[in-house]
């Protein structure tokens, strides 16, 4: 594993986006999209690349001058964590889409299946390069996992959902290679519905997680949440958050290295971490549902509360989830924080 200090911060993968790159409005207004969406953005497309790669070296400064120590690209180049490498692979009708049931119980448009899915070129690998070049920390990168693609997609071709799940495991295989070759600390994969469909996850989740990991070199994570704070908010169709998770002790038996988990406002019992005594912890201390900025010493109280758990040489500190519907400043506010609250529980262990 690469150098870093004790109980390192880190962001969970999404920074909020500029004003002037996206319509954040219009953002806010739907669900993470699950195929592409252009409209998001405010930059015509002969300039979009050049204002996404501007918007990438602010969220790599904010985090190098708040003093997070493992860094990543914000996701500024995405409109949602997962659409932009589920589109992007063979395999896809590219003449329509499809329609699956997410995680709050409606129906939206979908990556629809309708040959082998393929990865046919390196995807996000420019971009970590680009992470690599511009940053002196470690840095990490995010991409949608193979289970959650499957559950964000309309199997037309496949016999069933694992046959479906082992082709974007080989999928993602190919491209984690790849971010770890431009020199990427952490890869990520970004799996929230092992939560929302515990029960299929069961079926085939760790096989299609292993697979995607086979022959991989280097630190990987794996978040896995109960949904964004904007959309489940504890409030409406979707009710508050569980206290506990459906499936994450079973994530032990995955190939997996760090495991990212929503803690804060859940207020997840920590006593589960002691299910994954293998695994390094990417702890959420920060609440993304309220507008509150939490205090250094609150932050200080929910990391000595996992350490019970867990030795401190295995744990990392991070928000709940990504911040990507927060402004700017309010994110820059809680990230101090963060920062701030680890470096207590730091001087406490020295």
């Amino acid at each position: 594993m690469f150098d870093h200090p004790i109980l390192p911060t880190t962001i969970v993968g999404s920074y909020p986006q500029p004003d002037w790159l996206i319509d954040r409005e219009r953002l806010k207004a739907s669900l993470p999209p699950r195929v592409r969406a252009e409209t998001l953005w405010r930059i015509p497309e002969p300039w979009l690349a050049d204002a996404q790669e501007a918007a990438t070296l602010m969220a790599i400064r904010d985090q190098e001058e708040l003093g997070i120590d493992i860094v990543g690209d914000g996701e500024m180049r995405r409109e949602s964590y997962s659409n932009r490498l589920a589109t992007a692979l063979s395999g896809i009708d590219s003449e329509k889409h499809g329609t699956a049931v997410d995680r709050t119980g409606n129906a939206n448009p979908v990556p629809l299946v309708s040959g082998p899915i393929r990865r046919v070129a390196p995807i996000e690998a420019q971009d970590a390069a680009f992470l690599r070049r511009h940053s002196t920390k470690p840095v990490k990168l995010t991409l949608p996992g193979p289970f959650t693609m499957t559950q964000q997609a309309e199997n037309g071709y496949y016999p069933d959902a694992r046959a479906l799940a082992m082709d974007y495991a080989d999928a993602v295989n190919a491209e984690v290679k790849d971010l770890f070759a431009a020199g990427v600390d952490v890869v990520q994969l970004d799996e929230p519905y092992l939560q929302a469909r515990a029960a299929e996850a069961n079926s085939y989740a760790i096989e299609a997680i292993n697979r995607a990991l086979d022959g991989v070199g280097g630190t990987t994570a794996l978040h896995i949440c109960f949904g964004y704070a904007m959309v489940h908010h504890g409030a409406g169709a979707t009710g508050p958050k569980p206290k506990a998770y459906d499936f994450l002790a079973e994530l032990e038996a995955s190939a997996i290295d760090v495991i990212s988990i929503e803690a804060a406002q859940p207020g997840l019992d920590p006593a589960i971490l002691a299910e994954l005594p293998t695994k390094t912890i990417m702890y959420g201390v920060l609440d993304l549902s309220i507008p509150d900025v939490e205090t250094p010493e609150v932050v200080a109280g929910r990391i000595r509360e996992a350490l019970r758990y867990v030795d401190a040489e295995r744990l990392w500190i991070a928000p709940d989830c990504g911040m990507k519907y927060h402004s700017r400043e309010h994110s820059q506010a809680k990230l101090k924080a963060m920062v701030d609250g680890a470096a207590l529980v730091r001087a406490e262990i020295k």
